[in-house]
C-alpha cells in the first residue's frame, strides 16, 4: 500500500479557541435546492470527505455513487467508517493547471491565519468536459488554537465559465475589429490610386466572418462594372459585371437605395431577386452582402461579400460591413479623382512636350521628364531638339517658373515660339532674345530660365546662350566630367531688350552634353553646388554606351517622388562625329539684322570650315567675299541675311569649286557701279567680280539670291 501523503507543513497560527457551530434544520434543504454542496478537510490527516452533490460538483460521480474510496491512495485515505475521502493532492490535481497554484496559496494562507478563503476555479471531468466550481472554506481550530479542520461549501460554476468565455470572446472579436477598422482606414487613405484601392479591399482580413470572396465593382456610364475581384478563379467569375443600374438585382437595389443588402442563403437569393437568380446558382456562394459606395450623396459603386456556406450577419456584423463600405466608398472617390487628374495632367504634358526626340544625324539624343512629386504632377520644365536648316541642331532645356497648369501653359507657347525662332535658321543669341521678347509681351507674370545650343554636326562645335538657367554638363571621352561654364543674362521675360553672349566651346566624338533643370540637383535638403556635384558623380559612374541606361540612372539620382517638389527635365546629347548620311562640306548659317556682330563669328566658321574641306588657299578670298554680300544684304535691305557654303568636288579633275550665297527676303536687287576715288562704298561688287570665277544674282521666291564661286586644285 503506498504511503499516505503528508499534509503541507503549516505555521502555526494564533492561540484561538475552539469553535462550535450547530447547522440549522432549513439549511440542508436550501443548499439541495441551490445545488450546494459541503466538505469537510482534516487537516492533520489530509482527509478530504464531501459529501454527494459535492462529489457530483468536483466530477467524482462514481465515489459519490458507489460511496467508495477511488484507487488506492483515496482508499488509504478513507476513515474508520469506510467514508470516501481524497487527499488535498489529489483534489488540487483534479484542478485546471494553471488554477491549482492559485487555489493552493488562498488555502496555505486560510490555514496560517486560521481565516476563511474561496476560489474560481476550472476542473477537466473524466469525459474532458470543462467546468467551473466556486467554493468558500473556514479553518476551525482545536482546542489548543492549532488548525483542525477545514469546512465549506462548492458550487457550479460553468454557467459563468461560459458566459464569460463569451464575454472575453466578444470583448476580443470587438477588439479585433476595432484593429481592424483602424488598419483598414489606415491602408485606405494611404491608397492613391483606384488600383491601390482595389488591391486593398481585396486583401481585407475582416475578423470574425472572414469571407470567401470580395468584387469591388464602379459605377460606369449606368452599369456596374468589376474593378477587381478575390476569391474567384476564372471558371467562376462574379456574375455580376455589367449590370445595368436599373435591374431587378442586389448590387443595383444597394446603389439606387443606398442601403446594403444581405441575403443570407440561396432561398432568400431565389425569393427576393428571381430574375437576377440564373446567373448565380452555379456558382458555389451562399450568402452575400452588397454595400452600396457613396460619396458626396452620389453612388459610385458597389462591395459584394460573400461566403460559401449560409451566413445571417448579425447587427454588429452588418455594422461592421456597412462602416466598411464607407470607408472604401470614400477612398474610391478619391481615388477617382486622383486619378482623373493624373490623366489630365499627363495628358496635357504629352502635348505640351515633344512626343519624340526627332533622330538627327551624327547625334544620339535622350530626353527624359519627371514630373513633381505633388501637386497635380505638372510643370513648366521642358526640353527640345530643334533640326537647324544649316543642317545642324538646336537644343533646348528650360524651366518656366511654377509647376502648376498656369506655368505648364505658358511653357508650351514659350516652347513652340523658341522653336519657331531656331527653325528658322536664327542664331543662339536672337533665338533667346526673341524668345525673352515673346514671353513678356504674353504679360503672364511669369519669367522662365533656359538654356539655347546650337551643335555643329560637321564638327561639334557648340554655341549656347544662357538666361539664368543651370550651366550644362560635359562628359569627356577620358571619363572625366566637369560643368561648362556659359556666359549668361537675366531668365527670360524679365527684360525685352535683353542682349544674350554667345558662349563656343567643342566636343569630340563620343562626348556627352546633359542639359537639366534645377528639380534634378536641388531640394529642400540638398543646395545648389551639392547637388551638382553629386550629378558630376553620377554623369561619370559606369560606362553607359546606352544613352538611355544612363539618363535612367541619372534621373534615379533625383530626390525620391515623395520629397521632391518639382518636376525634373533632362536632355543627353552624345556626337558621334561628322554624320555620313549628309554633305560634310556644307555651312549654312542666318545672320539677324541688327546683330552686326554675328558678321564676325561667321567669318571665323568660315575659315574653319574652309580650311578642314582642304581648300585653305581660298580662305582670305571667301572671307572677304562673303563678308561683302552680308554686309550689302543688312545694309541695304531691312531683313536677316542667309549664308550658305558648299563645296563641290570634280570626280574626274579632282578640282574643287567652293560655293558661297546670300539670301535675304528684300525684292530690291544689287546695282553696280562705279566708285569715285574719296567714295566709301560701292566697291563690293567689284570686288565680287573681280576676284571670283563666278557670280551672279537669282531670284528666291518674295526675295533674292546673291552667290560667287571660286575654284581650287587642292586636292
Amino acid at each position: 500500500m503506498a504511503p499516505r501523503p503528508q499534509p503541507p507543513r503549516l505555521p502555526q497560527p494564533a492561540h484561538r479557541p475552539p469553535q462550535q457551530s450547530q447547522a440549522p434544520d432549513w439549511l440542508e434543504p436550501a443548499m439541495a435546492a441551490n445545488g450546494i454542496g459541503s466538505w469537510d478537510w482534516d487537516i492533520r490527516s489530509d482527509r478530504l470527505v464531501c459529501d454527494d452533490r459535492a462529489l457530483v460538483i468536483l466530477g467524482l460521480e462514481e465515489l459519490a455513487a458507489s460511496r467508495t474510496p477511488v484507487g488506492a491512495a483515496a482508499r488509504a485515505a478513507a476513515g474508520p467508517d469506510g467514508e470516501p475521502s481524497i487527499t488535498s493532492e489529489q483534489f488540487l490535481a483534479l484542478l485546471h493547471p494553471e488554477d491549482a497554484p492559485v487555489v493552493r496559496r488562498r488555502v496555505e494562507r486560510a490555514v496560517a491565519e486560521l481565516g476563511q478563503c474561496g476560489a474560481y476555479y476550472r476542473t477537466v471531468f473524466p469525459s474532458g468536459e470543462m467546468h467551473a466550481v466556486r467554493f468558500r472554506g473556514r479553518v476551525l481550530a482545536d482546542e489548543r488554537g492549532r488548525p483542525a479542520r477545514m469546512v465549506g461549501f462548492v458550487w457550479d460554476a460553468t454557467v459563468e465559465l461560459h458566459k464569460r468565455r463569451r464575454a472575453d470572446q466578444a470583448a476580443t472579436v470587438r477588439e479585433d475589429r476595432t484593429l481592424f477598422i483602424r488598419e483598414a482606414a489606415k491602408a485606405l487613405s494611404e491608397a492613391v490610386t483606384t488600383a491601390d484601392v482595389a488591391r486593398v479591399f481585396t486583401e481585407l482580413p475582416l475578423p470574425g466572418i472572414p469571407p470567401d470572396g470580395l468584387v469591388l465593382a464602379v459605377l460606369e456610364n449606368g452599369r456596374i462594372q468589376i474593378l477587381a475581384a478575390s476569391g474567384y478563379d476564372g471558371e467562376s467569375r462574379p456574375p455580376h459585371d455589367h449590370v445595368p443600374l436599373d435591374a431587378d438585382h442586389p448590387a443595383a437595389l444597394a446603389l439606387r437605395t443606398r442601403t446594403p443588402v444581405f441575403l443570407a442563403s440561396q432561398d432568400e437569393y431565389r425569393q427576393r431577386f428571381p430574375v437576377a437568380w440564373p446567373p448565380v446558382m452555379g456558382h458555389p456562394r451562399h450568402a452575400w452582402a452588397f454595400l452600396p459606395l457613396v460619396a458626396s450623396g452620389r453612388p459610385i459603386g458597389v462591395c459584394l461579400v460573400s461566403f460559401d456556406e449560409n451566413r445571417a450577419l448579425d447587427y454588429e456584423e452588418r455594422t461592421l460591413l456597412s462602416t466598411l463600405g464607407g470607408m472604401v466608398g470614400q477612398s474610391l472617390a478619391r481615388a477617382r479623382l486622383h486619378d482623373a487628374e493624373h490623366e489630365l495632367a499627363a495628358g496635357l504634358q504629352r502635348v505640351l512636350l515633344p512626343r519624340r526626340v526627332p533622330p538627327v544625324a551624327g547625334f544620339d539624343t535622350v530626353a527624359r521628364y519627371l514630373p513633381a512629386g505633388t501637386g497635380l504632377q505638372i510643370g513648366g520644365d521642358w526640353y527640345d531638339v530643334v533640326p537647324l536648316p544649316s543642317g545642324h541642331v538646336g537644343v533646348v532645356i528650360g524651366d518656366v517658373q511654377g509647376h502648376d497648369v498656369h506655368a505648364a501653359g505658358v511653357m508650351g507657347q514659350l516652347r513652340i515660339a523658341l522653336r519657331a525662332y531656331a527653325a528658322e535658321g536664327h542664331p543662339p543669341a536672337a533665338v533667346m532674345t526673341r524668345a525673352s521678347r515673346f514671353l513678356a509681351d504674353l504679360d503672364t507674370g511669369h519669367f522662365a530660365t533656359c538654356l539655347y545650343a546650337e551643335v555643329n554636326v560637321d564638327y561639334g562645335v557648340v554655341y549656347a546662350v544662357r538666361a539664368g538657367h543651370l550651366n550644362p554638363l560635359v562628359r569627356r571621352a577620358d571619363g572625366s566630367a566637369a560643368v561648362q561654364h556659359i556666359d549668361g543674362g537675366l531668365p527670360l521675360g524679365v527684360d525685352p531688350e535683353q542682349e544674350y553672349p554667345v558662349s563656343r566651346f567643342t566636343l569630340d566624338p563620343g562626348e556627352i552634353l546633359l542639359l537639366c533643370t534645377d528639380g534634378l540637383v536641388e531640394t529642400r535638403r540638398v543646395d545648389l553646388d551639392e547637388g551638382m556635384e553629386r550629378l558630376r558623380r553620377v554623369f561619370v559612374a559606369g560606362e553607359d554606351r546606352d544613352l538611355g541606361a544612363l539618363a535612367d540612372r541619372v534621373a534615379r539620382a533625383a530626390a525620391d517622388s515623395h520629397e521632391r517638389d518639382d518636376d525634373i527635365a533632362l536632355l543627353l546629347l552624345r556626337w558621334e562625329g561628322p554624320a555620313d548620311t549628309r554633305p560634310r562640306e556644307q555651312l549654312r548659317r542666318r545672320i539677324g539684322q541688327a546683330d552686326l556682330a554675328r558678321i564676325a563669328e561667321v567669318r571665323a566658321e568660315l575659315r574653319d570650315a574652309v580650311r578642314r574641306w582642304g581648300v585653305g588657299d581660298l580662305t582670305d578670298t571667301v572671307e572677304l567675299l562673303a563678308s561683302e554680300l552680308v554686309t550689302n544684304a543688312l545694309v541695304h535691305t531691312d531683313r536677316d541675311a542667309m549664308l550658305t557654303a558648299r563645296l563641290f568636288r570634280d570626280a574626274d579633275s579632282g578640282q574643287a569649286r567652293l560655293r558661297i550665297e546670300v539670301e535675304d527676303e528684300s525684292d530690291q536687287w544689287p546695282k553696280r557701279r562705279t566708285p569715285g576715288e574719296q567714295a566709301s562704298s560701292g566697291r563690293g561688287l567689284m570686288l565680287v567680280e573681280a576676284l571670283s570665277d563666278a557670280w551672279g544674282v537669282d531670284p528666291n521666291g518674295s526675295g533674292k539670291r546673291m552667290w560667287f564661286e571660286l575654284l581650287s586644285d587642292a586636292a
